[in-house]
C-alpha cells in the first residue's frame, strides 16, 4: 500500500537509458538491477515479476528508450539485518515510539538487493534495543518512493498498542496526493483491492478483493492536475494509487499504475520537463496521529512537503493555472 502491509515486497524500478535502447529485455534487466544475476532475472521475467511497462514480456523482447522496468523480486532467505550509524529525521522519540520523516527512496526493510541503507538498519544502530522486536519495530510502512510520516515502536508495550490501533483503525493518517485530472469535488472510494488478476506485481480493484475505503477532498485545483488532501480507513498495498489509477486520474509520476505519459495540451516545455523529471509518484505521507501507548495523550505530528513536490506543485501553480 502506499502505507504498506508489513510483510509485503519492495518494488524496484528503473527507466530504460538511451545506451540499452534496443536491447534485449533480460540484457537490459542485468544492467539495471545488477545485484541479481542474469539468469534469476530471466526467469523473473518469464514469471512476470520483471515487467516492462506494466506488461508481461518476454526476456528476448527488445526495450526502447525511456520503458519502465519494474521489478518485485522474490527474497528466499532474509538478508542479515545489520545496525548503520546513517541518518534519521526522527520528528518525536522516548522510550515508547519514534516518529519519523521518511525521505523518498529509502527502503524500510532490509532485503536481497537492498541489505544496506534502510530505514531499520539505521533504527537499529540509533536504538539497538528495537532488534528484539518483530519487524526491528516497524508497525507499517511506507513505500519505498513515498515519503512521509512514519511510526515504529521501540518497546512490546508500544509494538502491541500500535499494532492495535492499526488493525482498529484508530491511527489516522493523512497524505497530500498529485493527480492526472480534474474532480467535481471531494469524495470517497469504497472498492475492493486484491492481487491483479495477471500481473503479479500490481495490485488492481477486484471483486473479491479485500475492502478498501479511500477518503479525498480537492487541496488544490489546477489546470489538468489537482492536488488533493487524502485519508484511510483502511492499509491495503498501494491502496491510494490503485484507487486513483482505477478512477483514471493517476498519480503524477507512478511507474507503475501511471501509464504512459502524456502530454497535456498547450502545456509548456517547462511543465513538461517538471512531470517528465518527476519520476516517482506524487504522493507524501503529510500527517499522522495516535495515542501514545503509555499515557494515553492524543498525539499529532506532521512532515513538510519535500522540495521535489513542493517544486512540482509550483510548477503546476505556475505553468498550468484552473
Amino acid at each position: 500500500m502506499d502505507d504498506e502491509v508489513l510483510g509485503d515486497q519492495e518494488t524496484l524500478t528503473a527507466r530504460v537509458p538511451e545506451a540499452l535502447h534496443g536491447v534485449r529485455l533480460d540484457a537490459a534487466a542485468a544492467t539495471l538491477f545488477p545485484e541479481f544475476s542474469r539468469s534469476r532475472l530471466a526467469e523473473w521475467i518469464k514469471a512476470e515479476r520483471l515487467q516492462r511497462n506494466g506488461c508481461a514480456a518476454k526476456p528476448r523482447d527488445k526495450v526502447a528508450l525511456g520503458d519502465e522496468v519494474v521489478l518485485i523480486p522474490e527474497h528466499e532467505d532474509r538478508v542479515e539485518w545489520a545496525a548503520e550509524a546513517l541518518p534519521l529525521d526522527i520528528l518525536f522519540e522516548d522510550e515508547h515510539v519514534i516518529v519519523l520523516n521518511k525521505p523518498a527512496g529509502l527502503v524500510v526493510h532490509p532485503a536481497a538487493g537492498h541489505p544496506h541503507g534502510t530505514l531499520v538498519n539505521r533504527l537499529l544502530a540509533h536504538a539497538p534495543e528495537m532488534a528484539t522486536l518483530p519487524r526491528g519495530g516497524i508497525v507499517h510502512r511506507l513505500d519505498k518512493d513515498t515519503s512521509g510520516v512514519m511510526l515504529a515502536a521501540r518497546s512490546s508495550l508500544s509494538h502491541q498498542s500500535l499494532v492495535r490501533q492499526l488493525s482498529d483503525r484508530s491511527v489516522s493518517r493523512r497524505y497530500c496526493a498529485v493527480c492526472r485530472g480534474s474532480f467535481t469535488g471531494g469524495g470517497s472510494i469504497t472498492e475492493p483491492i486484491g492481487r491483479h488478476p495477471t500481473s503479479r506485481i500490481k495490485m488492481a480493484v477486484v471483486p473479491d478483493g479485500k475492502p478498501a475505503v479511500t477518503h479525498y477532498r480537492i487541496a488544490q485545483r489546477f489546470g489538468g492536475h489537482t492536488q488533493l488532501d487524502v485519508s484511510l480507513e483502511s492499509g491495503r498495498t498501494h491502496q491510494i494509487r490503485v484507487h486513483f489509477a482505477w478512477c483514471k486520474r493517476p498519480l503524477v509520476g507512478d511507474p507503475v499504475y501511471g501509464g504512459r505519459a502524456t502530454r497535456p495540451a498547450g502545456a509548456s516545455q517547462r511543465l513538461l520537463a517538471a512531470l517528465a523529471g518527476f519520476t516517482r509518484q506524487a504522493l507524501h505521507a503529510q500527517e499522522l496521529a495516535f495515542i501514545h501507548p503509555e499515557s494515553g495523550e492524543h498525539l499529532t505530528f506532521s512532515a513538510p512537503i519535500p522540495g521535489d513536490l513542493a517544486d512540482l506543485l509550483q510548477c503546476l501553480g505556475d505553468e498550468d493555472p484552473a
